[in-house]
Order: C-alpha cells, then structure tokens, then sequence
C-alpha cells in the first residue's frame, strides 16, 4: 500500500483582517487590557531608583572626609591632654564611667581594661581609622572602627563636648551603612585599576589576601571579646536599636562582609545582584535620614530661638561676645558687638535662616543661596566663639545638599592643583582627587571590586 501524498494547508480567504492566536497578549490599547495608572508608574519609577545605583556619591564622600577629618584634628589637638579627658588619669575614673554605661546601655571599648596601655591602643587605633577613612581604604572595614571610635571616647567622657559631638556621634553611625567610598577613596581607585586589567577566559578574581587577613583579625579580637564577657556586648539587650544588642550588629556586619566577599566571588550573578540592591537601599534610606535629620536641627534650632526673649528684641548674639571664655579675638568680638544694627542683622538673619531652610530644599537655587549663608554663619562661629569642631561638624553635614556639579568642579581644582604642587604623582595620584567614580560594575559594588573588607 501507499500512503496518500500530504496535501499543503489551504489558507483561508483574506478577509482583511489578520488572524491571531489565542496565545498573544492583548494589545495595550485592547478593551480588556491592562494599562498602569500614572501612580503605579511613579511608584515604579522610584523604586528602580532607589535600588538602581546608590545616590550622592559624591555628597557622602564629603560626608566621609568632613566627619573623620573633624574627629581626627580633635584627637590630634586633645593628644596633650588625652590622659585627663578620656584616660584613666581624669577625674571621671573607669568606676563612674561603668556606672554610668551601666545606666545609659552604651558602648564604650574604654571600659574593658582600667590598664594606659589599654587606653593608648584604642586611642591610637581611632587616630589610624580616621586617617583610613578620609583616604577611603577599606572604607566599610574603617567606618567600623571609626564608629568604635567614637563611640568608645565620647560615651567614656560625656561631660565633654558641645552640640558638633553630637552631630559626629549620630554619624558616626549612619556612616557604617553608606557607600561612601564611591570617589574620592583609595577603594575607588583600586576598583577602578581591576576593572582596567584584561580578564582571562576563566580566570578567577585575584584573592584578596589583605581583605581577608583583616576581615580574621577583627573576628577573632570579637570573639576573644565576647567570651570574655564584654561590657556592653549583649545580643538582644540595649544597643543601637530596641532588643538589638551590640553583639548582633557587631557580628552582623562582620558576617555580612563574608557573605558579601562570598558572593562577588563565587556567586557573582543573582546572589550578588540581591545583596547589592540591599546594600543601596541602605544606602539611599540612610542618605534620607540623614537629611531629615539635618532639617530636623536647624528647624528645631530656629523655632526654639524664636520662643526667647533675646532672639525676638535683636540682642541675643550680643552676649556670647562678651563672654571671655568664647571670645578668642576679644577686638574682633567687641568691635561686632558694639555695633547694635550689626548686632540684630545677624541675630535675626541666624533665625530667618535656619527656620526657612527646610522649606527651601525643592527650589535649588534658593537652597543653594541658603546653604551658603549657613556655612558662612559655621564659619564665624569658629572664629568669634572659637568653636571650631562644632563648625566643621556642622558645615560637613551641611555638605549632603551641595550641588554635584560644585563637587566635581571643586574635585577638579583639587585634582589641577595637586598636579601642580606634586608633579610626581602623575595620573595615579590624581584619581582620588578628581571626583572620577570607578566604573560601573565597580560603583554598583560599592567602589571594593571583590575585597573581602572594602
């Protein structure tokens, strides 16, 4: 027998219309479609930006480099008289001082040991992870310590200070979860060099053998730490959060560098991308804390003025000018002060400003018009009053609302005179300055490249 010869599929008529499956999408302007509304889509488009790329680079570099130049100058004047400030050789000793971390559940490596050798190698060690910071090595390892730091000095001695302690305490913390070391950072020019060198097919990630020798050091100083049982190291005790000890997070972030060492190089493709979109939300949720919070301390700072008497009649900066203690150019302090219009100017200017600057955020010009007149004020309370921390504290938070073209541009002085002054250098001594960021597979990782502690 045979088989009957196939026969070709007979195509119907044409109609004019054309013939579909029921498989296909229906179109977007069909009947039954779908379509997104205009909210959905500005939800959806902010939150492509908040987990695309993490924002203000070059803000919370400033960020990095104002806070940690602030406190490093501070350790560096105090160096002279660190015995009687934070040392056991004070007149608050280390039995006041655990009594009262005892009562306020902060954090103080100082308490661990009544020794000076004790007190030498954490006062030293925070001098190392300022500088390390500023220069951007290893930034998320150094903002750690850099938090410690803090930390450990200030809550050992409270009595010390003024309001800029405050501001660098506060950031100190926020600190640790930013990419601030996109530019302006050793860790950028690092990853900026390992994206430049050809890859071969196949080849692994150079290992990074001081990431990972620093990353076992920190861990086991922690663990030797905890068994000891700490002062201050609880697990679900008072830390930086309710129910969140100092254990947990300082363990947390420890295991998280691992994991994230862990998956750039053995896992670089969706485990990497999840712990990346992580770590930019961060990012960006800090960022806006941040600047919440400088709002908050001008706004809160402005209304108050507005409730005293002195602040409403124009006189209210005439006083601190003749007090001796915060008049280190008595002649310049008392030719301002004897001057009664330049008196309320600047009594009132102070509070116009620091009450309208919130409300100035969405216009960029007059922000801008405002900012300067802020740092302007900083800067004369460093001079007049002889403050000058608190004025650097402030003028670096200050700093987060700076337009980036005025980074990049400032980047590019720096960058032009340091050539100019160190011809040495050449090309690679002027990548940090520049403000170049490294490039993008590189920023996306937080300027480390595959470094276990970046």
């Amino acid at each position: 027998m045979t088989s009957p010869t196939p026969q070709p599929p007979t195509t119907p008529p044409s109609t004019g219309t054309v013939q579909t499956t029921n498989d296909a999408p229906p179109a977007a302007d069909a009947p039954g479609a779908y379509q997104e509304t205009r909210i959905e889509r500005l939800i959806g488009r902010g939150l492509a930006r908040v987990t695309a790329r993490a924002l203000a680079p070059y803000q919370t570099a400033v960020i990095r480099i104002g806070f940690a130049g602030t406190w490093l100058l501070f350790l560096l004047r105090e160096w002279p008289h660190r015995q009687q400030l934070y040392g056991p050789a004070g007149p608050f000793d280390s039995g006041m001082a655990r009594q009262l971390l005892d009562g306020n559940h902060a954090l103080s490596v100082l308490v661990w040991s009544d020794g000076r050798g004790w007190f030498e190698c954490v006062y030293f060690l925070a001098i190392a992870a300022s500088a390390l910071l500023i220069l951007g090595w290893r930034t998320r390892t150094m903002s750690v310590l850099f938090m410690i730091g803090v930390l450990s000095l200030q809550n050992r001695s409270v009595f010390i200070g003024d309001g800029g302690d405050n501001v660098i305490h506060l950031m100190s913390m926020y600190l640790v979860l930013t990419r601030c070391g996109q530019v302006w950072s050793l860790d950028a020019r690092r990853a900026r060099r390992a994206a430049a060198r050809p890859a071969e097919d196949g080849a692994a990630p150079p290992r990074d053998v001081t990431g990972i020798v620093l990353w076992a050091v920190l861990g086991l100083a922690l663990a030797v730490a905890q068994l000891q049982g700490a002062a201050g190291l609880t697990w679900f005790g008072h830390g930086p959060f309710p129910h969140f000890g100092w254990s947990l997070a300082l363990w947390g972030l420890w295991a998280a560098h691992g994991l994230w060492w862990a998956a750039q190089r053995y896992a670089p493709g969706e485990p990497r991308t999840v712990l990346d979109t992580l770590a930019t939300l961060a990012h960006n949720a800090v960022l806006l804390v941040i600047m919440v919070e400088v709002c908050l301390v001008y706004a809160t700072a402005g209304w108050y003025k507005i409730q005293g008497s002195r602040w409403q009649d124009g006189t209210a900066v005439f006083y601190p000018m003749h007090l001796d203690y915060f008049s280190p150019w008595p002649g310049l302090s008392h030719l301002l002060g004897s001057n009664g219009l330049m008196v309320m100017l600047i009594t009132y200017g102070t509070v116009i400003v620091q009450v309208a600057f919130p409300f100035t955020l969405f216009n960029r010009r007059l922000k801008n018009v405002l900012l300067v007149a802020m740092i302007c004020e900083h800067l004369s309370i460093a001079v007049l009053l002889g403050l000058p921390f608190f004025s650097l504290a402030m003028i670096t938070a200050d700093a987060v609302f700076l337009p980036t073209n005025f980074l990049t541009w400032l980047g590019g002085r720096l960058s032009h005179l340091r050539g100019r002054l160190f011809p040495g250098t050449g090309a690679a001594g002027s990548e940090v300055a520049a403000g170049e960021g490294p490039p993008e597979g590189a920023a996306r990782s937080g300027g480390d490249g595959h470094t276990l502690v970046g």
